[in-house]
């Protein structure tokens, strides 16, 4: 059985970083006695498959992992189970069977992701709603995209499906596939130089709501109601 297991990490624990993290559940797993399936060969591995990395220092309400069960297994007691060995931040909070789909490849799943955006104290962009959407009206979204080997221009237009002024900041819908993930740190940098102000370092706060898969229609539904 292939089962996909969502949850948040909040708090001090947003400064783990990915291997980390998946360490952490691989303990936790083996302390609740769930029965995890391994693979075969001289050094056998929990099969596990986490979705889109966490950035260090960022917050989620909404991340996912898939592993597989040896044996039909209670869903609300392995949430029970794992979440007796959870520290403070990390929270199980939900669980669902997948089947042999392309549904079943947690990180190829990923298509897209939501998130708020907010700034520290005195590192506060100055805008308006009305800018949000000027913003979002050009013909072009044109942003510098740094990587170890240089520096190349992109165009973020199509990758921005929404963005909006809320009262913590920003909340942005974004593409999050391999072939077009797209942080909102570089929206946001994008946003302070079509306003003209300087973007402070460390001026900003993100956590992720939510990660979204494409159903059999297309559609952009979150990662859990995939089947």
């Amino acid at each position: 059985m292939k089962i996909r297991i969502k949850f948040e990490k909040l708090g001090s624990v947003k400064f783990l970083g990915h291997l980390d993290t998946m360490r952490y559940f691989q303990k936790a797993i083996r302390r609740a006695e769930i029965p995890v399936a391994y693979s075969q060969g001289y050094s056998p591995h929990m099969i596990m498959s986490f979705a889109v990395p966490l950035g260090v220092g960022m917050e989620s309400m909404g991340d996912y992992f898939d592993i597989e069960l040896v044996e039909d297994y209670d869903f609300n007691k392995l949430i029970e189970e794992l979440n007796k060995q959870m520290v403070d931040g990390f929270k199980v909070l939900t669980v669902n069977e997948i089947g042999d789909t392309k549904a079943s490849k947690c990180m190829a799943t990923v298509a897209a992701a939501t998130y708020i955006v907010s700034f520290r104290e005195g590192k506060e962009l100055d805008f308006t709603a009305e800018d949000v959407k000027n913003f979002l009206n050009q013909d072009e979204i044109i942003a510098l995209k740094e990587s170890k080997k240089n520096t190349r221009k992109i165009n973020l237009k199509e990758n921005i499906y929404s963005m909006e002024k809320c009262n913590e900041g920003l909340k942005m819908y974004l593409a999050a596939s391999s072939s077009d993930y797209t942080k909102p740190e570089l929206v946001v940098e994008t946003f302070s130089k079509f306003l003209g102000q300087e973007l402070q370092d460390y001026a900003l706060m993100v956590k992720r709501l939510e990660m979204f898969g494409r159903d059999d229609n297309n559609k952009l539904v979150p990662m859990n109601e995939l089947r």
